[in-house]
Order: structure tokens, then sequence, then C-alpha cells
């Protein structure tokens, strides 16, 4: 660890020249590029000194209480010693951590699909729900918001909704929110009381450049039409919708919200785009999801991750032994806590494969 922290201090060193140079400040792309580098880097350089300080302290308290020194400044050392010999062991985790392999799309923005799944009309209010909570989530973390494809269900529900969120480290906190959503609740239909359970499918996509994907024009086909439901006096009277269908996967995206067909051929791509960048991780990352599945699972959707039980108020995640009893706080997008929760168990798996 401690020769992979003396390259990386090398290589700040490197960087915090380079940025300063006036050639590669002329050369805008390639100094923004050195510039995330130097970020990324600052965190890990910073822990490192903190813990270079720490083992300085201890050897200079051992050689001090070799000496002579008055009762009470020795106190004050062995205080000193007893404080950084505590300090040292968690610093070498946070290093640790820090040096672990970090995940390329972790800064991007995030592509959100929400899916009714069983349970009917109680799905859609279900999906609608999560929706919002996605939504609430972004207002507090200062993100924004954009709306890209939405189906309306008949009670106040969505049968599927598409929306984008922007801001800094949208994927690194939301990418664990893939999978099968499941709700427990009496349905304001249920005359008995009876609690149903309904379910809910929810997708986390990193925002992809035209330069990671490219799409052949020839692969794709796309079809106009007049979209349908709430819009204005646009809708049903000219051929905004637009569905864009990907010939060589059969992956079909539509989007109707704009009243522009070009801005909703624009954002139908970047869903397309989004979900042939997902395609080819997954067929990149399934060796090691085999490694994996036997204590995280394997994170497909079809697998059921989180519980929202609505009578105890509590919410169970699966992947992970934590329940909380603050169901309305979380619906609400008060979420941290289970995010922070399967950020640090996951973190702990990579360094137990690290060994």
């Amino acid at each position: 660890m401690f020769d992979k922290l003396d390259e990386v201090a090398i290589r700040y060193e490197e960087v915090s020249r380079l940025i300063s140079d006036p050639d590669i400040i002329n050369n805008q792309s390639e100094w923004r590029k050195l510039m995330k580098e130097h970020s990324d880097i600052t965190p890990i350089i910073e822990k490192y000194k903190e813990y270079k300080n720490a083992i300085s302290g201890i050897a200079d308290a051992e050689a001090m209480l070799n000496e002579k020194l008055e009762d009470e400044f020795r106190e004050l050392v062995k205080e000193e010693l007893a404080k950084n010999k505590e300090l040292v062991p968690k610093l070498e985790d946070d290093l640790k951590v820090l040096l672990l392999p970090t995940d390329p799309n972790n800064d991007k923005n995030v592509i959100v699909e929400i899916r009714a799944g069983a349970g009917g009309d109680e799905a859609a209010i279900f999906a609608g729900d999560l929706f919002r909570l996605y939504s609430r989530y972004a207002e507090r973390r200062g993100w924004k918001t954009e709306l890209m494809s939405t189906s309306e269900s008949g009670v106040g529900g969505v049968k599927e909704v598409i929306f984008m969120i922007r801001g800094e480290g949208a994927y690194s906190r939301l990418k664990y929110e893939s999978g099968v959503h499941r709700v427990q609740r009496v349905p304001a239909t249920e005359s008995a009381g009876r609690i149903h359970t309904s379910t809910a499918t929810v997708a986390v996509l990193a925002e992809v450049d035209d330069v990671e994907v490219e799409i052949n024009q020839n692969d794709i086909r796309i079809d106009v039409f007049r979209a349908g439901g709430n819009g204005g006096q646009c809708v049903n009277t000219t051929d905004s919708a637009v569905r864009v269908t990907h010939l060589p996967t059969g992956l079909v995206v539509s989007c109707q919200d704009e009243k522009s067909q070009l801005k909703n051929k624009d954002k139908a791509l970047k869903v397309l785009r989004a979900r042939l960048y997902e395609l080819e991780q997954d067929k990149q990352n399934s060796a090691v999801a085999a490694e994996r599945k036997s204590q995280v699972g394997t994170g497909d959707r079809s697998e059921k991750i989180r519980t929202y039980n609505y009578p105890q108020t509590r919410i169970t995640e699966h992947r992970i032994p934590i329940t909380v009893y603050k169901l309305d706080y979380a619906m609400d997008g008060d979420i941290d806590e289970i995010i922070d929760a399967l950020i640090m168990f996951y973190q702990a798996e990579k360094l137990k494969n690290l060994g």
C-alpha cells in the first residue's frame, strides 16, 4: 500500500506542476483532464500527510519518554502518544478505501427509469411515489431533475417514467438503487383493509457522451407520431413524439414530453446511448458478477432489493442488514442513511476481495 501511496505522491507533484504550465493551460481539454486528476488525488495526499504526521508524532513521543521529563509534561506526551496510536489504524483504513479503484462513471449524471411492476393500479401509484422520492432526494442535494418521458396511469400513478438527474456525484450515490422495489400497504381502494404487495423496477444508467458510445445511423429506425396525454395544444395535432429503435439489439426508446420533435429525438438518443453503454458494461462485468453473487447478489433488476412497509413505517434493505423506521422521511427523499450504508458495504466487499 505504501509503495502505491508514494507513487501517488510523485504523480501529485507532477500534476501540480503541469496544471500551472502555460502550454497546458492553453490546451483546455488537457488542462481540465489534469485538474480532474488533481482533484481526485488531493484527498489521498491529504490523508497520507495525516498518516505520516501521526507516525512522526509516535516516534517523537517515544523518544521524549526516554528522556527525563517533569511528571506533568510526561503525562501530556503519553496522552499524545496514545492519541496517535489510536489514530493510525483508522487512517490506514481510510487510505485503503481511498486507494480502491474508482468507478469511472461516479461523477456522471444519471438517467433513471421507473416502471410499475406487479400489482396493477397500486404498482403504478408506487412507481409515482418512487419518482417523487428521487426528485426530492435530488432537490436535497442541489441536483437538477429533467423529465424525459412519462406514461401516466389513470389512477394518479405512472406506468413508466424516465428522467435525468444532473449533479456532482449523482451516479456514485444512486447506482445502488437499481432493482426491484417492493411496497406493502393498504391501497386506498381496499375496503376490507387488507395489505397488498406491489412492485416497481428502478434502473439507474450513467449518462454517456457521444464519443463513448457511437451510434451508427444505419442501425437505428426513427418513427414519429402524435403525442398523447396532457401537454397543451400541440398534443394530438403534430407529430412531435419520437420512437427510436436500435435494430441490432431491438432496444426501443420513446419520448413525447417535449413539443419539439428535435428535442424528443435528442432525449430518446440519450436514453438509448445510456442503455447501450450499460449493455456493454454488463458484458464486461459478467465474470465479476458471478464471483460476487453468493455475497452481494447479481444486481439484476429481477431481484428484490428493498421493501417499503407502510403499516410498520419501516424500510428494509435486503442486500445488507439494515432496517430503518423512518418511512415518511424516506419517501420525502431522506434516504442518505440507506445509501451511505450501501456505499460502506460495497467498499468493504472491495477491500475483502483485494485481500
